[in-house]
């Protein structure tokens, strides 16, 4: 077995540090990063933009539903605890190695369809975490210069203040992942530990005044006819409240950077679904109910003191201005790192996609490439939207809905195909409720479809791009010859001699006639060690490989066969495998092929194989630029 290395050397400092640690080996794709770290770390990176929701989810959910707002968020956690708790689970289980539920959507549909599929929910999802990434930092931003300590010369400079924020977080992916995860661990601890306190100080601020709780009921009852229509109207306004169910998606996205073997890193994977959304849970149930009962509803509207912070508001009013002070700094931190969940998705996720389609250029399977591309995606996202928080809200409701609606109908799908026929309908049902939640916010926030198509427009156009200029690549990864292969390769002494047969009734006619087909136009005597080749194109679509060779003797010839989504490109590794095991430079032996030429290279591109002797050439000459050393490509 030879493993083919298809990266040429790397020179220049730059250029090392960039493509440091570049993950041209699939096996180590699937493993992730040589350094893991504990379910808890990895928790506290995707939890940053999950739990950092506790600084404006409450007023949210005032704002949709009024006085109802902790019966909405309890349908939420509900759905949370029920819905995309175990979907996600189950999505840990059958995707270990951070594809995601995308890689479980992908084997149902075949070839071309399956990659368009992908790269669709790929633009979804490119939607949810770069918009993540420029929402979180913008309304850090928006935390920083209402803080009455900000210079005045800051005041109106909000995209150039998000700009510095987005380039921060950046500069500390640049510096190493596990740098990010030691500040993740930092941030939300603190914050989760803050917010605690907040809630401690609120809820018995309400026992000290159970007045308060009675006036609330008293609004309830008043305003609602009966504790039917409560639960209607909350239901129907709980799909506002969606930014809540961000994180699950990223928190299989980063599975491999979880430490273990593929069994632990499964259970440490549930384990941080289930322990961040507990704890997301029980603080918004509480923050809820205290932000609902203690702050007048007037406060959350734009311009009041509660508008995106009401447990800053709290803060502020239960427990002074010193500790208000140390929360609203967290807030903003732990708002301006919650890009870096994302980051963490998105060079996690698409190494494992794109550049296996032959869909980007190689170098984007480095990680220091990628947080640079993003940077500067999320650069233009900012200055396209001016930093408006309220602009980019419908986008990444829609790619979160988007991304958990998927990964049902997968889990579902699954469920079905294993016979389990009450898993099936359980999975169902959730599916069709994220159906309806997703439906309901397109209908209120029509403008996140519209960002999320640009995003898998470009993709889609990109990728394309790429695949055909990388179409001549060797594209072939690892080749091994059974043992008859191996006897027929041993016993050619001397140069190999290669006749190319397309397989159609595979008898000795056809053979015969080959044979003497290139006896005729090339004059290749009997004593010459001759071999036939035949490749079956199984999946066009596929980019890479690892060829398998079989041999077989037919009617007193001898053939090697395997199958391969391209012939050109299998034949030229197969020529430079065998010149390589035996110090001979190896011939092949084609005829023209008939046709258009640019209809031949559409077929090449679409179904692998097109005019196969000139396109040989051409990835042998791209492959080996030694022409001594190079294959002889014989056409008549």
């Amino acid at each position: 077995m030879v493993r083919v290395d298809q990266r040429g050397l790397t020179e220049g400092p730059v250029r090392r540090w960039l493509l440091d640690g570049l993950q041209a080996d699939r096996r180590q794709i699937e493993h992730g990063p040589h350094r893991k770290h504990s379910w808890w770390q990895v928790m506290c990176l995707t939890g940053v933009d999950y739990f950092s929701t506790l600084g404006y989810q409450p007023g949210i959910a005032v704002l949709a539903a009024g006085a109802l707002s902790p019966l909405a968020t309890l349908f939420l956690v509900l759905l949370t605890l029920f819905g995309a708790l175990p979907i996600y689970r189950r999505v840990a289980e059958e995707s270990p190695n951070g594809q995601g539920s995308i890689a479980m959507l992908e084997k149902l549909a075949p070839q071309w369809w399956g990659k368009l599929f992908v790269l669709a929910l790929l633009g979804f999802a490119a939607t949810d975490f770069v918009i993540t990434m420029t929402l979180s930092a913008a309304d850090a931003t928006a935390h920083i210069l209402q803080n009455p300590f900000v210079p005045g010369f800051l005041g109106g400079q909000r995209v150039l203040v998000t700009l510095v924020l987005l380039a921060l977080l950046g500069g500390v992916f640049l510096t190493g992942f596990s740098e990010a995860i030691g500040i993740a661990v930092v941030l939300v601890g603190t914050y989760l530990l803050l917010n605690a306190v907040v809630v401690v100080a609120a809820l018995a601020h309400v026992l000290e005044n159970p007045h308060l709780v009675l006036n609330w009921k008293a609004v309830l009852t008043t305003t609602y006819s009966s504790p039917l229509a409560m639960v209607g109207l909350s239901l129907v306004v709980m799909p506002k409240l969606a930014l809540g169910l961000s994180g699950f998606e990223t928190g299989v996205a980063v599975m491999p950077v979880v430490e273990g073997d593929r069994p632990r890193r499964i259970s440490g994977t549930k384990r941080l679904l289930t322990t961040a959304a507990l704890i997301m849970s029980v603080f918004l149930m509480l923050t809820s109910f205290a932000t609902t009962v203690l702050i007048p509803e007037k406060e959350f509207e734009e311009g009041g003191k509660a508008s995106g912070r009401a447990l800053a508001y709290l803060a502020h009013g239960f427990l002074g201005d010193g500790f208000g002070t140390v929360y609203d700094i967290s807030t903003i931190a732990i708002l301006w790192f919650a890009g870096a969940s994302a980051m963490a998705g998105l060079i996690n996720l698409v190494p494992r996609y794109l550049p296996r389609y032959g869909m980007a250029p190689d170098w984007t399977r480095a990680v220091r490439p990628l947080v640079l591309v993003f940077s500067l995606i999320a650069f233009a996202i900012t200055v396209i939207f001016d930093a408006d928080v309220e602009a980019q809200g419908g986008a990444y409701a829609t790619g979160v809905l988007v991304l958990i609606l998927s990964a049902a109908v997968a889990v579902t799908l699954s469920a079905r195909r294993r016979g389990r026929r009450r898993a099936t309908a359980a999975f169902g049902l959730i599916a069709v409720v994220f159906a309806y939640t997703l439906v309901d916010n397109v209908i209120e926030r029509p403008d996140g479809v519209k960002i999320a198509s640009f995003f898998i427009v470009a993709i889609i156009v990109t990728s394309l791009i790429s695949r055909a200029t990388r179409s001549t690549e060797l594209r072939v990864t690892e080749i091994s010859l059974d043992p008859l292969a191996e006897r027929f390769v041993n016993d050619a002494t001397g140069e190999i001699h290669l006749i190319a047969n397309e397989p159609h009734t595979r008898d000795q006619h056809e053979y015969n006639a080959k044979r003497r087909e290139q006896w005729l136009n090339h004059r290749l005597r009997s004593e010459e060690p001759v071999m036939f080749v035949e490749v079956t194109v199984v999946d066009a679509s596929d980019f890479e490989t690892e060829m398998r060779v079989h041999g077989e003797e037919r009617y007193g010839h001898r053939i090697l066969r395997y199958e391969s989504p391209t012939v050109p490109n299998s034949l030229a590794a197969l020529l430079l495998h065998l010149r390589d095991r035996t110090g001979h430079v190896p011939h092949i032996y084609f005829h023209w092929t008939e046709g258009n030429p640019v209809t031949a290279m559409l077929r090449y591109l679409l179904f692998g194989g097109g005019d196969v002797p000139p396109l040989t050439r051409e990835v042998l000459r791209q492959a080996e630029p030694d022409v001594v050393r190079r294959p002889h490509v014989h056409v008549g």
